[in-house]
């Protein structure tokens, strides 16, 4: 099996109109099989709403975690949350139990956030294999009880929370002790390790020709019940380029498509005008006429763009040039003189 088989099927059974991602409410150059890498842990822990880098983080009796949750408009976005960790238990495994419908943790869960995994469900076993960078998740058979159109998104729910942990790349599903080929419902086809490369939110841009496309995961904004922003990445199916991480910035400043509530978060009028790398570096060039030098770039922007960036190219830090010039800071006073890093967190919304 490829992605890009996942991609496909994925288009053919109509997973890609609007209407399967409202269920329930509200780069460089390389072919379209072939897997984009997650990108790597961030050494920053930037502010409280800004990704899934690393999946926890101690501070003293409880662990910062990100979570997979379906926000009120039936899209997946990254949480993070805190959370008491048992003497022996996992922090990848806490994070899933708080992913099951009506568990025990359900008022831990942010207003407008709602759980993807079927009600009673338990994680019977997780397994991390560092040397193959494999989380091998076993469920209890109350795993199989969802419905059809929620297939897709309980699989990205589960390969992105887990792919949040450090150096986990790859996971496997089994249900009570066996491994799955295939999901229990719709079969959508899981017998190779799914990694990122699976998508979230998926859509297509206009006009494209899904034998030829590729990819693109970008971020986008919504707002809370309590009207806090908080990302939301969309996986774009987009023709295929010889700079797809430049495709990915361009896709981002072009915005959301069809109906669903979320928000641009650059300016049309901003241009990309070259995007590169270098070692663990990803260089972006960025035209903005209605910058002034001396004033400060929205934070929202900035910290998208490097999202965009890090998740299309595996790079764990970015160089934001704007108008050829790097000495500027954003609305946070976040200096961009020197490569920023991913954030290790996002979406951490006030208690």
């Amino acid at each position: 099996m490829t992605h890009y088989r996942l991609f496909r099927r994925a288009a053919l059974a109509g997973a890609l109109a609007l209407p399967i991602l409202t269920t329930g409410c509200g780069l460089f150059s390389q072919p379209a099989s072939e897997s984009i890498d997650p990108p790597q842990n961030g050494t920053q822990n930037v502010s409280a709403n800004v990704d899934p880098g690393s999946e926890t983080a101690a501070q003293g009796d409880q662990s910062q975690m990100t979570l997979y949750l379906s926000d009120r408009n039936g899209l997946l976005a990254p949480v993070t949350v805190m959370a008491a960790l048992g003497q022996d238990e996992k922090p990848g495994q806490k994070a899933l139990e708080m992913m099951v419908e009506g568990s025990a943790y359900a008022n831990e869960l942010p207003d407008g956030f709602n759980a993807v995994l079927p009600k009673g469900t338990t994680i019977k076993q997780l397994n991390l294999i560092p040397d193959q960078k494999l989380a091998v998740v076993d469920f209890s058979k109350e795993f199989g009880n969802y419905t059809a159109t929620e297939e897709r998104k309980i699989v990205e729910a589960i390969t992105w929370t887990l792919t949040s942990l450090p150096d986990v790349q790859n996971v496997k599903i089994w249900m009570e002790g066996k491994e799955l080929a295939e999901m229990p419902q719709d079969g959508m086809p899981i017998d190779e390790p799914l990694t990122r490369a699976v998508g979230i939110n998926l859509e297509a841009a206009d006009g494209v020709d899904y034998s030829t496309s590729a990819p693109v995961t970008i971020y986008f904004s919504a707002l809370s019940p309590d009207n806090e922003p908080y990302y939301v990445p969309v996986t774009r199916l987009v023709n295929r380029s010889n700079n797809r991480a430049k495709t990915a910035i361009e896709q981002l400043i072009s915005g959301p498509i069809g109906n669903l509530p979320l928000r641009a978060v650059v300016t049309p009028d901003v241009v990309v005008k070259n995007v590169s790398k270098a070692k663990d570096v990803v260089t972006v060039e960025l035209q903005d006429d209605s910058f002034q030098p001396g004033t400060q770039e929205p934070a929202e922007m900035l910290q998208a763009v490097i999202l965009s960036l890090t998740e299309n190219t595996g790079l764990s830090k970015v160089q934001i040039k704007l108008n050829g010039k790097s000495d500027f800071v954003d609305t946070m006073n976040q200096s961009y003189s020197e490569p920023v890093s991913r954030p290790e967190h996002v979406n951490a919304f006030k208690s």
